[in-house]
């Protein structure tokens, strides 16, 4: 078989980056450095949860998602900071701008990690080398601390760069998952979340080994489409392309907030679900999309929570259009105890120019008037192309003239704009 007619491996890097909003702290004022430092998203003891932490925290028993309070109870010198979103932003924009030195094949998945695709790198340096220096260039250059998965796909790279952390580099063989991961408990692996991981378990599949040689009629009978996915990740098999311009992909929008205090007071549940719908909206316009269900999240206590949904018969993306659907939600579904927890989330979303309104009985006259201005449009874009005129919409690939890199994707609107 002639050189190039064989398959090319490729080779894939999961970069993810160390207590990432700690670190960027630490680099922001060093001296924090050393010391044990935590993220809350509310300062306050009752309402606030740890979002990340330092290692030093972590080695005297703080844990994200942990309350706040429990945290300074088993850390009373921990240092507590509020999220300052503009510095992880230029942060996570720093830090990707180093990844695509290397490859143009950088798909960022959330605001501190990403794939590289490094399997046509045309320089001198071989793929470890390349990690290595990548690594290297992050401490130096942005004092922000990284592990690095290197692997022929990305289920593997990330399952790889979980292991050694932080500051480590890890290369994960296909050949070498039946010793590396196989013996591993189910719920260790990428994907399979506690409840999935309970399910499995009801079936007598405690490893990731069990996974791979499980039923597979048995496992979608279990799971969907998802137990014959899962099983076919435990073996190895991941043919996913790193995609720059996967990010956008998105699914849903939502915010939630924890009360001040536990609360029956209607008026103080509309307000709150006035400002969630506020922000909600404001990130869909952002975005440029519109969403065409609307769910309510009420948490009684730390043990009960509903989620309620409503579907819309044309998609929206205003607060008040917002709000109306999740307050009909409240009264419909709120059983009058005290809530501690709401959250409104924007489903079913859509780019705002691809979706379309369903015409009815109270919409009917008002878009038959605008039937003329449609038939222009349309008669312009068949003669002219697709795109060529748009109605109030914000062009998403247009950045700013002073700004160093083009902004294209749903995560760069939603982070590094």
């Amino acid at each position: 078989m002639k050189e190039t007619e064989k398959k090319k491996h490729r080779i894939i890097f999961h970069v993810d980056m160390n207590s990432f909003y700690a670190s960027v702290e630490m680099a922001y004022d060093p001296a924090l450095k050393g010391k044990p430092v935590a993220i809350a998203g509310n300062v306050e003891e009752r309402k606030g949860i740890i979002i990340t932490c330092s290692y030093e925290a972590r080695a005297l028993g703080v844990k994200t998602t942990m309350p706040l309070w429990e945290a300074k109870q088993k850390c009373p010198q921990l240092i507590v900071r509020k999220p300052n979103i503009d510095r992880y932003r230029k942060s996570s924009q720093a830090m990707f701008d180093v990844l695509r030195q290397y490859t143009d094949l950088v798909e960022p998945v959330s605001i501190d990690e990403g794939y590289m695709d490094i399997t046509d790198y045309s320089g001198t340096l071989t793929p470890l080398q390349i990690a290595e220096e990548i690594q290297k260039r992050l401490h130096l250059e942005l004092l922000l601390p990284c592990s690095i998965g290197v692997a022929p796909n990305k289920f593997l790279a990330k399952m790889a760069s979980d292991m050694k952390k932080p500051l480590g580099i890890t290369v994960l063989r296909k050949r070498e998952i039946s010793e590396i991961l196989w013996p591993l408990k189910v719920e260790e692996m990428h994907g399979v979340g506690a409840k999935t991981a309970e399910k499995l378990n009801s079936i007598s599949i405690f490893t990731i080994g069990d996974l791979a040689a499980g039923n597979e009629v048995q496992l979608k009978h279990l799971l969907g489409i998802n137990g014959e996915r899962l099983k076919k990740r435990a073996n190895g098999d991941d043919n996913r392309p790193v995609d720059p311009d996967s990010v956008s992909e998105f699914k849903s929008i939502g915010n939630s907030t924890t009360l001040p205090k536990d609360t029956d007071n209607e008026r103080s549940l509309e307000q709150t679900i006035d400002k969630l719908s506020v922000s909600v909206s404001a990130r869909m316009k952002r975005k440029s999309v519109v969403s065409r269900n609307i769910q309510l999240m009420i948490r009684y206590g730390i043990h009960h929570t509903v989620t309620r949904s409503r579907k819309l018969a044309n998609p929206i993306e205003n607060a008040e259009q917002i709000k109306e659907a999740a307050m009909f939600l409240l009264k419909k579904h709120w059983n009058g105890e005290p809530i501690r927890l709401l959250g409104v989330t924007a489903q079913e979303l859509e780019e705002k120019d691809d979706s379309f309104k369903q015409l009815d009985l109270f919409t009917y006259h008002e878009d038959a008037k605008k039937e003329p201005l449609h038939r222009t449009l349309h008669d312009l874009e068949k003669k002219y192309g697709k795109g060529i005129i748009r109605k109030g919409i914000k062009n998403k690939n247009t950045a700013d003239a002073n700004s160093s890199a083009k902004i294209t994707t749903s995560f760069q609107k939603d982070f590094l704009e």
